[in-house]
């Protein structure tokens, strides 16, 4: 039990990391919190910093979450998918840039990633959710529609494949709907956008 506690005290610490804020200040002189939606993510930090600091700043974002998961597999499965949890809650909500963080949306996905590496060993758990992403983005241009979309796809493709008695599966499909609410929390403001048709849309798609 202590080291499931401790693992989900390394996945919030890991998960607070600001790698946004730390590329934009490490190598732009830029605190993206004072520009565009004022969010520490890889979307926001792409506009304001431009292609290669969004890519970078979403590999890392995805990477704490592979660490994070990798690392508290080894204690049990229920440890992975607290931690994963954990490292979602510290993106969103970070102690290390007074909790005011990202939408979780890369987290997700280093959740599905470390999951599908170290627990399924099925790379679909990652892949299709991945996929409905780039469809709804494809279609419709907003970011923020296709992250909901895919984190909503990857929540209903363990509910289904997972869905038993089992303590383990209980806990991941728990933790599963937990991050997919919390990610559609996160976009709530860009949910009323799309309603009124004020949210950004992407141009190189």
């Amino acid at each position: 039990m202590l080291m499931t506690i401790l693992s989900i005290l390394l996945g919030y610490l890991l998960g607070s990391i600001p790698f946004a804020l730390i590329i934009g200040l490490v190598f732009y002189k830029t605190d993206i919190r004072k520009f565009g939606s004022g969010n520490l993510g890889g979307t926001n930090a792409g506009r304001i910093l431009g292609k290669k600091a969004g890519i970078a700043v979403i590999v890392c974002d995805v990477l704490k979450v592979v660490l994070a998961v990798g690392l508290a597999s080894l204690i049990s499965q229920i440890a992975a998918f607290g931690c994963g949890v954990a490292c979602c809650v510290g993106h969103c909500y970070p102690i290390f840039a007074h909790f005011k963080g990202g939408k979780a949306v890369s987290t997700v996905y280093g959740f599905l990633l470390s999951c599908s590496i170290f627990i399924f060993h099925n790379a679909w758990y990652f892949v299709l959710p991945f996929l409905m992403f780039f469809i709804v983005l494809y279609l419709f241009k907003f970011v923020s529609l296709g992250s909901i979309c895919g984190c909503l796809m990857s929540s209903l493709l363990i509910t289904m494949t997972k869905f038993s008695l089992n303590a383990n599966n209980i806990f991941l499909i728990a933790a599963s709907w937990f991050m997919t609410i919390l990610v559609i929390y996160r976009h709530r403001t860009n949910i009323e956008k799309i309603k009124t048709g004020t949210e950004n849309k992407i141009s190189w798609m």
